[in-house]
């Protein structure tokens, strides 16, 4: 099983998603759990930024944008016209693929930023985020798998975006997403209620 696929497993099964169970817990929507996973990425370079001294770029993780693609997914497979949402949600994806590609910069505004190592790395991972593929990626797949196909490639697609844009928010070369206009702030959370003592 790859991962993609493993993850979808895994939200099925947190969710609820059982023969036994018909009414499966809700999902957030995608731009939901992408915005909640834009603003755990501040909150984690906040912190990195409060740090003494020179710090690795250690945060930089697609994990949460692929779970968010997975979330989609099995939202996707709950309708009834799951086919066409599959689609739709590829489209949905590489929709803020783009606008998150249009505010990254250019590599010669980075370099020295951070010295070596970020010179090599921003061209690569911005070249990853603005590259296309060589090939159809879901050809040969039934309607139902190229469907899926379909949104965890955009997913992929997605992925690579956000990661050059962690990259260049690490940088200090790059606004915010909030800022930028593909990202909203995402609702406070609720301070969890203390249980009642004895």
């Amino acid at each position: 099983m790859s991962l993609s696929r493993g993850i979808v497993a895994a939200v099925v099964l947190a969710t609820g998603l059982h023969a036994d169970e018909p009414e499966p817990q809700p999902l957030p929507s995608f731009k939901a759990c992408m915005n909640e996973e834009i603003a755990r990425y501040e909150r984690a370079l906040r912190r990195v930024r409060e740090m003494p001294g020179v710090q690795d770029f250690e945060i930089g993780d697609t994990g949460g944008t692929e779970y968010c693609g997975s979330v989609g997914i099995v939202r996707c497979d709950r309708r009834a016209d799951r086919l066409p949402c599959q689609h739709g949600f590829a489209r949905e994806q590489d929709a803020m693929k783009a606008r998150i590609v249009a505010s990254l910069p250019k590599p010669e505004t980075v370099a020295g930023k951070a010295g070596q190592w970020s010179d090599t790395l921003y061209p690569l991972a911005l070249a990853l985020a603005t590259g296309t593929s060589a090939g159809p990626d879901c050809g040969g797949d039934t309607e139902v798998m190229a469907a899926w196909c379909d949104a965890r490639e955009a997913n992929r697609r997605l992925g690579n975006a956000v990661f050059a844009w962690q990259l260049a928010r690490f940088l200090d070369a790059t606004p915010s997403g909030i800022d930028a206009g593909w990202a909203s702030r995402p609702p406070p959370t609720r301070p969890r209620a203390r249980p009642d003592k004895d």
